[in-house]
């Protein structure tokens, strides 16, 4: 168990070293992976609204079943060590008293993909729980000198939660890319919404309603992070709301920027996270750094350094990035050499192509466009030399 330990820690001492010696390079913005090949696309399914929260989830949950238990063999592999391996036991036994506390329709998605795939009530809860907490991101909203609006975002999931030394890649991250989806949100054969992310969550980190607002939800690290919100919400405190079942909220409610900047604003939340906000008019990007009971400087597109666009990672706009993990700077850099002439699907691409804000955990990039509601999506590799995150 020491020699475990060691070697874990001594793994994390040269993945840190790595970082540090990447950060010191001068960044060599990316002109050249766009369009990226055909097969990285990412499908767009239906899901139905007019359905029962337990039957929405069925059809695309069961077809995708085998890339489910893939990623959940990799959450098994990583949490072995806790509990003396039985952690699941306890998992399947209590998290699923949990679900009476879920609002609707969550709770009710999640017992229908656990009832559709076989899998236990509460490692579907599970998942859910580890997406909601332990996500990176890299998130853009930037406008053409037209005033059309254009938002998109690298998505970062895996951290620390098991290095495949074969392929020298984090395991998390390989498990999730078979997983990426577009799900179009209909009622009555309509598109209420459009979400990016995976089935067996029923969040959403990144969604827009066309022609109206998008949104994308970005992790923030704090002291009084998410794991103090969850044990809240174990212990039967729920005026919080998951991070990602407000986006969706919003995304189903109707409102307009005004009201989904005040509803992501003032709504009391299960972690702190930044929610990048964009709509459909000229100026209409913002920036809401939530703690858990309110935001902190918002940042709106013309507070911004350029005035036409918005970046944002996981830390704080009003503070420096954390050394080993700054993504902003190049991000912006990439972002002005661009020049907001070339503002569309293939410069922003780009500028998420541009490592270290693409990494080996970037499982896909979305990039919405509101006015005509389109979204492309595509899965990501990052070949080497790359940085770890």
């Amino acid at each position: 168990m020491a020699l475990a330990t060691l070697t874990r820690f001594g793994f994390l001492f040269l993945v840190f070293c790595s970082a540090y010696s990447m950060t010191a390079q001068k960044t060599v913005c990316n002109h050249q992976s766009y369009p990226p090949p055909d097969k990285d696309k990412v499908d767009t399914v239906v899901i139905d609204l007019d359905l029962e929260p337990e039957e929405r989830w069925k059809d695309i949950t069961l077809k995708k079943k085998p890339e489910i238990l893939a990623l959940a063999k990799e959450i098994k592999n990583f949490t072995s060590f806790i509990f003396d391996g039985k952690l699941f036991d306890y998992v399947d036994k209590f998290l699923p008293i949990l679900m009476r506390s879920l609002p609707d329709p969550y709770g009710r998605e999640i017992k229908g993909i656990s009832s559709a795939t076989g899998i236990p009530l509460g490692e579907i809860l599970l998942f859910n729980i580890f997406y909601e907490l332990t996500v990176a991101c890299t998130s853009i909203i930037a406008e053409t000198p037209s005033g059309k609006l254009f938002h998109a975002r690298n998505l970062d999931f895996g951290l620390f939660d098991g290095w495949d030394v074969r392929t020298n890649t984090w395991a998390m991250a390989e498990a999730l890319r078979p997983l990426v989806l577009n799900f179009d949100f209909q009622r009555k054969g309509k598109t209420v919404y459009i979400t990016t992310g995976f089935p067996g969550f029923v969040g959403a980190f990144t969604g827009f309603r066309p022609g109206e607002i998008t949104i994308t939800m970005n992790s923030r690290f704090s002291t009084a992070g998410g794991k103090i919100g969850l044990l809240e919400w174990i212990m039967g405190e729920r005026d919080s709301h998951w991070t990602t079942f407000l986006v969706r909220n919003v995304l189903d409610s109707g409102v307009g920027f005004d009201d989904a900047e005040k509803l992501l604003s003032n709504t009391k939340t299960l972690a702190p996270c930044y929610y990048l906000l964009g709509g459909n008019s000229s100026g209409q990007g913002m920036i809401i750094s939530r703690s858990r009971t309110k935001s902190l400087y918002p940042l709106s597109m013309d507070q911004g350094k350029s005035g036409w666009y918005l970046l944002q990672t996981n830390y704080d706009h009003w503070k420096n990035p954390l050394i080993i993990d700054d993504r902003r700077t190049p991000g912006n850099e990439c972002m002005e050499e661009m020049t907001q002439t070339n503002v569309g699907f293939k410069g922003i691409f780009n500028v998420l192509s541009t490592i270290p804000v693409l990494n080996k955990l970037t499982s896909y990039t979305a990039i919405m466009h509101v006015s005509t509601g389109e979204v492309r999506t595509y899965r990501r590799y990052c070949r080497d030399p790359c940085f770890p995150w």
